[in-house]
């Protein structure tokens, strides 16, 4: 029963947080229904279980949120399924990088790689960008971003 609690605190915390960065988003042309972020906390829970994770705070969905609301290749129809694509990829590769990288590096790195090999797709990004930097990560090559950069060598 604490558990449901405490899970329907946070959730309900954590609705408000996104709703606010509406105020920010609609510059873009992009605003996240309540039930679209409802949806967004529900597949966060599932996506932590899918990657065995345990989260403490805010979570990754704010940051996201702020670190992709300004791409050319993100419209309000694809809005929220976008953030819940990223999400689900940056948790899989937080964890196909060993941890081995703070969230903003790993938000930094998703970004840039979104925005220009990428182009916009989310399946290039999670397939083949992504893969070959975790890949690199754990080959521990210096060809990556923040503490691992190319000026390490």
């Amino acid at each position: 029963m604490e558990d449901n609690f405490m899970i329907a605190f946070e959730s309900k915390k954590q609705l408000e947080v996104l709703q606010k960065t509406n105020e920010y988003t609609r510059q873009f042309g992009l605003q996240l229904t309540d039930a679209e972020i409802s949806e967004l906390i529900v597949e966060r829970q599932e996506c932590l279980i899918k990657q065995q994770r345990v989260e403490f705070g805010k979570g990754i969905l704010e940051n996201l949120i702020f670190a992709f609301c300004d791409f050319d290749f993100i419209f309000q129809e694809n809005y929220a399924e976008t953030v819940a694509a990223l999400q689900e990829i940056f948790y899989l590769y937080k964890n196909e990088s060993m941890d081995e990288l703070t969230d903003d590096e790993l938000l930094s790195y998703m970004r840039e790689a979104f925005d220009g090999e990428c182009q916009g797709s989310l399946e290039y990004l999670e397939s083949t960008c992504m893969e070959r930097f975790a890949r690199d990560i754990r080959a521990k090559t210096h060809k990556f971003i923040g503490r691992y950069s190319d000026n390490e060598k």
